[in-house]
């Protein structure tokens, strides 16, 4: 089978190609020019090169493809302008969809985020059904994801057979493009001295690779399948982390009313600095709530593995010091 992969050269991305290898596919990897190959790791893949904004690479892309898994997106929201996030998310995946619908792509798995589904206002874990919150409609990181899987339900109704996975915090060896599991890093290294009130719920790389394998076999058209794992609040998350490292347990958990100044007075920094940010007053904001998910249909359906954050962490956690991010 002829697989084209977006985002290949990602964290989710580079391990959904090496799955798709280890099960005899041809696969075919859209990527920039300047994209890092650390995550592909020299796997035999066919590199087309060009960006998911660019109408032409993506069409050349996807000639020819028995599946395609659009894996790319710009997930490091706190790096780049809002509108840079709403053109590849959604306009990224518009382009995606429409060069499948024109070439007669046969199935297509649409890689969204819990981000998109929002939050319970019930207190418990969020499933794919609830309706998307205001809350979550204000982040530009949900909303644009959430207006991509707007993008996939219009191309359903064009004729695409598609379905869309929504991983929840994905952790594992081998992010080094640092999104989820810079956690691991802030509190190996103890620069987070102390805890946010919040949580969130904890996915295996590996466990998410075979969930969008799994999706493409036995996913049924136009549904959402939450990829996630264990909720763990972060003071449990912190624990394990400087468990593994030999560090003291933070003292301190930061109260939720706390949060909010202490965004204003981020963002108020990141404007005047001339570094990258490395938190936004966004992420602040939202590290107070318990971003918790039920998997359970992406169990039932398909067959989905629930692996325990555990093993994830110590993953994440053995790669970065060898990798040298723990120095």
């Amino acid at each position: 089978m002829k697989v084209l992969v977006t985002g290949g050269a990602g964290f989710v991305g580079s391990q959904l190609v090496a799955a798709l290898i280890a099960r005899g596919d041809a696969v075919r990897v859209l990527r920039r020019a300047n994209s890092s190959l650390i995550a592909l790791d020299g796997r035999p893949v066919e590199h087309a090169i060009g960006d998911i904004l660019d109408v032409d690479a993506v069409v050349r892309a996807v000639a020819g493809c028995d599946l395609v898994f659009h894996v790319a997106a710009l997930s490091s929201y706190w790096r780049a302008r809002r509108e840079q996030v709403y053109r590849v998310n959604v306009e990224g995946t518009r382009i995606v969809l429409d060069a499948c619908v024109r070439a007669g792509v046969p199935r297509v798995v649409h890689t969204s985020s819990v981000a998109a589904i929002g939050i319970a206002q019930n207190g418990g874990p969020a499933n794919e059904d609830i309706p998307f919150d205001p809350v979550s409609a204000s982040f530009a990181y949900a909303d644009s994801k959430h207006r991509a899987e707007a993008e996939v339900y219009r191309a359903i109704d064009r004729g695409l057979d598609a379905v869309i996975v929504n991983p929840a915090a994905v952790i594992g060896a081998g992010d080094h493009h640092l999104i989820s599991s810079s956690a691991v890093i802030a509190f190996a290294r103890r620069t987070a001295p102390a805890v946010p009130a919040g949580g969130m719920c904890v996915a295996d790389v590996a466990a998410v690779a075979q969930g969008h394998l799994a999706a493409a076999e036995r996913g049924r058209v136009g549904e959402r399948y939450i990829l996630g794992g264990e909720n763990l609040t972060h003071r449990q998350l912190a624990e394990i982390i400087v468990g593994l490292a030999g560090r003291p347990i933070p003292r301190f958990t930061i109260p939720r009313w706390v949060l909010g100044p202490a965004a204003v007075a981020v963002d108020a920094f990141n404007r005047v600095s001339h570094r990258p940010p490395v938190v936004s007053g966004e992420q602040i904001r939202l590290s107070g709530i318990d971003f918790f998910f039920d998997s359970s249909k992406a169990v039932r359906e398909l067959g989905y593995p629930l692996l325990p954050a555990a093993a994830a962490i110590e993953q994440a956690f053995v790669w970065y010091r060898e990798h040298g991010y723990l120095a």
